[in-house]
């Protein structure tokens, strides 16, 4: 049998299919936040959200390469000792699964039934992307950026190592680092390490884990994560838009304490304090609106500081006092941010169930 029919291809799931086994597995291999982590300005590693593609590769720090190569001047190579002793900059950057909310949808897109809590933010710690290509020399003939990762599987078929791409500009312009820490210790295996890409503002598929190669080249970057996997479609022969930047968020902790099964919440009557984070990768968090009744009218949450004073494209926290009243209400939250971006109520459908910022909804019981 050939790798291709040995490999499963995508689909969108029966009228009333409910999760499959395969959906389960990966469910079971990658994780979401728990939404009361939203409590933390930065997350702790082990609640940071989780999305492997392939397997988690074996590596070693002591040995470890990165090579720079391609339409540049000069070719080189890095090992991490030569990589830190380039400088060190700490970033706080909220990263995002691109398929954050997919098992929402209808039709269900069949693969990691995330539903909203992939996300997490960290403090990544490495060396600017942009001052590894300048050291090396981009040639007048560069055009792309490919970064490859050590993991390696097939996808709809396809053979490959994980590779994403970014033009070069977005490669110098986006803040990219090469990171060797998170939130002040070596990167976990399950996050990249020994070393990754982090790209501030982008969906978490553009920063690439397990970094080995960066190499330039002279023509638009064709592999299977930009081409063919991560792009916005409505129809399975359309060519689709490109996954980009992060869409404006917000979400709140739930309040009161759960039901283990449903998850429906359960408060006391009187003042209950909300509290949640908001983000975008396209600018900053303007402005984040509550309802306590399922949509029907808003009101404007007090927003927190910007998490870093030099760029606001991490989570910004946000808080509301609910005077809540007995019965059963429908919570829900909505963001804006500075680029004239809002959250929807209800996010446009897609295939790939990619970017899908639909608003949150906890039903909650007040006693």
């Amino acid at each position: 049998m050939s790798i291709e029919n040995f490999s499963v291809r995508g689909r969108l799931a029966d009228t009333g299919e409910g999760i499959t086994a395969d959906e389960l597995q990966l469910a079971a291999r990658n994780h979401g936040m728990p939404l009361e982590g939203l409590r933390y300005d930065v997350t702790p590693p082990g609640l940071h959200y989780v999305l492997v593609h392939y397997d988690i590769p074996a590596t070693n720090a002591g040995d470890w390469l990165l090579t720079v190569d391609g339409c540049v001047e000069q070719p080189l190579t890095f090992g991490l000792t030569e990589l830190r002793a380039m400088g060190r900059r700490t970033v706080r950057v909220t990263l995002e699964c691109a398929g954050n909310g997919r098992a929402t949808l209808q039709p269900r897109p069949i693969s990691q039934p995330w539903l909203s809590e992939a996300v997490g933010t960290a403090e990544w710690t490495g060396v600017l992307l942009a001052d590894l290509l300048r050291l090396a020399g981009l040639r007048s003939d560069a055009v792309d950026v490919v970064f490859t990762g050590a993991d390696h599987g097939v996808e709809r078929g396809v053979e490959q190592d994980y590779q994403r791409g970014l033009s070069v500009e977005e490669a110098i312009d986006s803040g990219a680092l090469i990171a060797w820490e998170m939130n002040g210790a070596p990167l976990p295996p399950q996050h990249g390490y020994p070393l990754r890409l982090v790209v501030p503002g982008w969906y978490g598929m553009a920063s690439v884990k397990w970094l080995r190669s960066i190499e330039v080249i002279d023509h638009a970057f064709e592999g299977f994560q930009n081409a063919v996997a991560y792009r916005i479609r409505t129809d399975a022969d359309d060519q689709g838009v490109a996954v980009t930047r992060i869409e404006p968020r917000a979400l709140l902790v739930p309040p009161g304490f759960p039901d283990f099964m449903s998850r429906h919440r359960f408060v006391a009557a009187g003042t209950v304090p909300l509290f949640g984070r908001a983000w975008s990768g396209w600018a900053p968090i303007e402005r984040v609106e509550v309802s306590t009744d399922a949509g029907v009218n808003w009101h404007e949450a007090k927003l927190g500081a910007p998490s870093n004073d030099d760029d606001e494209l991490a989570w910004r926290a946000f808080a509301f006092d609910w005077e809540a009243t007995p019965g059963e209400h429908v919570l829900t939250v909505r963001a804006y941010d500075a680029s004239g971006r809002e959250q929807p109520i209800e996010a446009p459908w897609n295939r790939g169930g990619f970017s899908n910022n639909t608003a949150q909804r906890i039903t909650v019981l007040v006693t």
